[in-house]
Order: C-alpha cells, then structure tokens, then sequence
C-alpha cells in the first residue's frame, strides 16, 4: 500500500546561515551604527539583543528577510516576547522541530473530514498516511498544503 509521512523540519545549517548573513547586514545598516544590537545563534535557537523593542522588531525584519533567502519559512520561528535587562532588550527565536499533539490531531481531523479513503494515524512526532491510491495521497498532500496551521508541512517516506 502506498504511503507517506508528514512532517515538520527544519534545516538548522540554513537557519544558522539565515542568522550569519543578518549579522553582516545589521553591520552595514545605519540606522544601527553606534547601536548595541547583535545577533546570536546558540546550538538550535537564536538570541537578538538590541537597546529598544523598536529596535527588535526592525533586527526580526532583517531576519525573516535572510530566513526567506536561505529558503526556510517564516512560519517555522516561535518568537519569545522581549526581555528587557538593564539597558537591553533581548529575544529567542526558537524554530519548531517535529508536529506536535494537537497540530497532529487537526491533521488526522481534517484528513477524515475530507472524505478520502485513506487512514492516517499519529506516530511521535509525525503522521503517517496510507491508502490504495497514489492519486488519493496526492489527493492528501494538496489538502495539507492548502491548511493553514501555523507551520510548514515536508512529505517524506512516499512509497509506492
């Protein structure tokens, strides 16, 4: 029988690359000159500091821009709300790895929903899709991507 896994990954090498370049232009901009503002990337999450929340939100600008270059989508960042220490304002910017129990649930809800014989079932943190038809799990695979649930969607493991 056909099948197919959905998940959710992300490639961390081209985030971290994403972070990298955000720092050269962060150098080169001169609304950030004499700024203490950085960039950090610290194993699988990001930290941006900068003197000002305003501040902030123009370094995740630059960053969605870099994120969207490196082609890794935005939807993929959980966005911390700012801590302000002393006279910084800091954020982590963690991406999420893996789908978790309740996404997981509206997908298998929403799969069911649609009325196409295959069965989906929950396993850790993916779920795996299975019918007679490969036209029926490409059938699946467009209704997925046309979902909105907040984070992207990869099809691995298609086999005939």
């Amino acid at each position: 029988m056909p099948s197919f896994d959905i998940v959710s990954e992300v490639n961390t090498t081209d985030a971290r690359h994403a972070v990298e370049n955000a720092t050269r232009e962060l150098a080169t901009r001169f609304d950030f000159r004499n700024v203490e503002a950085s960039f950090e990337w610290q194993q699988d999450h990001a930290v941006i500091k900068a003197e000002s929340d305003f501040q902030l939100e123009q370094m995740l600008d630059i960053l969605r821009g870099n994120l969207t270059r490196q082609k890794v989508d935005n939807k993929t960042m959980d966005i911390s709300d700012p801590v302000h220490t002393g006279k910084t304002f800091s954020q982590t910017i963690r991406f999420k790895e893996g789908i978790d129990s309740l996404v997981a649930k509206k997908l298998v809800k929403i799969i069911k929903e649609s009325k196409i014989k295959v069965q989906s079932s929950i396993q850790g943190e993916q779920v795996r899709v299975t019918g007679k038809k490969r036209d029926e799990l490409q059938a699946i695979m467009a209704l997925v991507r046309a979902e909105d649930l907040g984070q992207p969607f990869q099809f691995n493991n298609f086999r005939d």
